[in-house]
């Protein structure tokens, strides 16, 4: 599984999907979709735009990755999880015919989504690409629309070496005539998109062309944003219970999705984006973005993973206030580590772990190129021993962030906090 032992389980190939689609009968067919890439942000914006689905009374799909704390955090219907006999009982109907193909983890997910999405009779399913696009499992699909939310260094050594070349992978689920709305223009790869678009003839808008907002408050719960299209005022104050700074660039990306969308015929009002935004956590599951885990001292998780992530997880810590930072923090051994590195504070106290899975970079070797970075902290072989030696060392106005990698944000999410 790519989910645990990485780059060894990547197939940069869509015939295992195509020969899926087809004994399933083609369920890809069988909904309608909106389709999400992009290097980060991509999460946060399918769960934004589910929950305004949801919000506008759609039975509303939602299938997104990785999970943080069990399997079926994938495949969602209006916020509830697949049950489990569906997917036992999927495995035990199929596995006999899918079993000669090869299929990876993450196509037979695929499978399994689409299967239940169709048999559902879901209105709508947003579907986020697992890696990359062009050649993501998910992308069989023909969506009402295509959304990229932004391009960064992340899987190089599978998408490019370039950003060229990694917008390009991104760029392949544009699909012929389906409108695509890009989050960010973005200068030196903004003419990969427009290129490709305009091949295809499919229109594209690049949200940020077009929406402007600024923060007005933000607390522990809930941040308020002022939000402007083409400079006209559209909400004044919009509130979302994501509250890190990063998540206006999602916020635009969906605004201008929902404009598309409605273009087409769907109806999603102002009202529906009010009373969505301000509850995506609940109504669709949404954890581990910039999320309070407890208080006092305030320990603060985030799922952010490479550079352009970590960039905005150091402006968080930033903005929020506290007197010394502890960071618990650990990666896997498939990222570009030093450069990640450098972006760290060098004034924190740092306990360097290592995620349960083999993916994991070993503590020692992660504090050891740390410690190239001006960072000095020490090591753990467990989430929860290093996160237990922060609280420990921590004062109540302190505040411990809890990063790296996914699967870190993944073991701390499991265990139990007091608040």
């Amino acid at each position: 599984m790519f989910h645990r032992i990485g780059a060894a389980a990547y197939k940069a190939d869509l015939s295992n999907t195509q020969a899926l689609m087809k004994l399933l009968d083609h369920p890809e067919n069988g909904f309608k979709s909106v389709h999400v890439a992009g290097t980060n942000g991509k999460g946060s914006t399918s769960h934004m735009l589910a929950a305004i689905f949801q919000k506008a009374g759609y039975k509303t799909g939602l299938y997104t990755s990785p999970h943080l704390l069990d399997f079926r955090e994938r495949i969602r219907i209006n916020g509830i999880m697949i049950p489990e006999g569906r997917v036992v009982e999927f495995v035990k109907q199929h596995q006999a015919k899918f079993d000669p193909i090869g299929l990876s983890f993450f196509e037979w997910t695929v499978g399994l989504a689409f299967d239940y999405f169709r048999n559902e009779r879901v209105d709508i399913a947003i579907v986020e690409t697992g890696l990359g696009g062009r050649l993501d499992s998910t992308n069989v699909i023909q969506p009402d629309l295509s959304v990229i939310t932004n391009i960064g260094w992340d899987h190089a050594n599978l998408l490019g070496d370039t950003l060229e070349k990694i917008a390009g992978e991104k760029a392949g689920i544009i699909k012929p005539g389906v409108p695509v709305v890009v989050g960010e223009r973005q200068a030196e790869i903004a003419a990969v998109f427009t290129q490709r678009a305009q091949q295809l003839q499919s229109p594209l808008v690049m949200a940020s062309d077009h929406w402007q907002c600024a923060r007005n408050t933000v607390s522990l719960s809930v941040q308020t944003i002022h939000v402007q299209r083409d400079h006209q005022p559209v909400f004044e104050a919009l509130q979302l219970d994501l509250t890190g700074g990063y998540q206006l660039k999602n916020v635009l990306t969906v605004l201008e999705a929902v404009h598309q969308l409605r273009s087409s015929g769907w109806q999603l009002s102002d009202s529906n984006i009010v009373d969505a935004l301000a509850d995506v956590r609940r109504l669709t599951g949404l954890n581990g973005r910039w999320q309070v885990l407890s208080e006092q001292p305030l320990i603060i998780c985030d799922v952010g993973h490479n550079v352009d992530g970590i960039r905005e997880v150091v402006t968080q810590i930033n903005s929020t206030p506290h007197r010394n930072l502890h960071m618990v923090f650990g990666m896997v051994k498939d990222k570009d580590v030093l450069p990640v590195l450098r972006l760290l504070p060098a004034s924190a106290a740092y306990y360097f772990c290592e995620p349960a899975l083999p993916r994991a970079l070993p503590a020692e070797e992660l504090s050891t190129q740390a410690k190239q970075a001006g960072l000095e902290g020490d090591v753990f072989h467990s989430v929860s021993d290093a996160l237990a030696a922060a609280r420990d060392a921590a004062q109540p106005d302190d505040l411990i962030v809890v990063g790296g990698s996914t699967f870190v944000v993944a073991e701390v999410a499991g265990l139990k906090f007091k608040k």
